[in-house]
């Protein structure tokens, strides 16, 4: 089911969370470019349509995830978000942001290189039934880009529980508007969906055979490949524009 038809369902956004909107949505699109300062706070109210509490609360949530800068006594600035963001960032650039940065996503293949084999060998290493169990059900995956992009997430998201480490979790769900955003582009492909399906068989025979190396050894080879299938995919759509 594409979750996206029922978008007009969701409740309107409440004050605070309709000007933390529109003050990202400036920051990218450079109304209020990096290390601009912010109009005063009765200014920004005032443009914003909010009372000054209301503005205080979605500054400091702003300032949280590496937005903004706030220095009792100076105007607000604006971080480089790009480097000095946090997690907090990365989700609302998949939520705010089309399309996202060919690097960015980039670096969200290269962290997966990095993670992945840790988690993998953790998961087959503690929980080698449970995905056994898990993976059982990829043979019947649909072949749709959709289904594939839902599953691969999920693959990844149930690994880190198994692993046993809380941070790759919490990494996982911080990124997982990022993966809805690339990953029904990236498995848009024939050839992606049929990479993925003979991985998720290799994965499955390694916890089978409780081989918490060639799981470690799999999740690198594969996830080097699949930046390197992006890059194809992306290179592809510069070509024919």
């Amino acid at each position: 089911m594409n979750n996206r038809q029922f978008d007009h369902w969701k409740p309107a956004l409440k004050p605070g969370q309709l000007a933390e909107s529109r003050l990202i949505n400036a920051f990218l699109d450079g109304t209020f470019p990096i290390n601009s300062r912010l109009p005063a706070e009765r200014d920004l109210a005032e443009l914003l349509g909010i009372t000054r509490p209301t503005l205080r609360e979605a500054l400091q949530r702003l300032e949280r995830d590496g937005w903004i800068e706030i220095q009792h006594g100076k105007s607000t600035r604006v971080r480089d978000f790009w480097a000095e963001g946090n997690l907090g960032v990365t989700i609302a650039l998949a939520q705010y942001q089309h399309p996202l940065p060919y690097d960015f996503v980039a670096g969200l293949f290269g962290v997966r290189i990095l993670l992945a084999p840790a988690y993998f060998s953790a998961a087959v290493g503690n929980e080698p039934e449970k995905v056994v169990d898990f993976l059982s059900a990829a043979e019947s995956l649909p072949d749709t880009a959709e289904d594939f992009a839902v599953f691969d997430w999920k693959l990844h998201w149930q690994l880190t529980i198994y692993a046993g480490n809380p941070f790759f979790t919490h990494f996982m769900n911080s990124v997982r508007q990022l993966y809805e955003v690339v990953g029904v582009p990236y498995f848009s492909h024939m050839h992606t969906r049929s990479h993925s399906r003979d991985f998720y068989r290799q994965l499955l025979a390694a916890a089978e055979n409780k081989n918490t190396d060639q799981a470690a050894i799999l999740a690198q080879t594969v996830m080097r490949e699949s930046a390197e299938l992006w890059e194809q995919i992306t290179q592809g759509s510069k070509n024919h524009e």
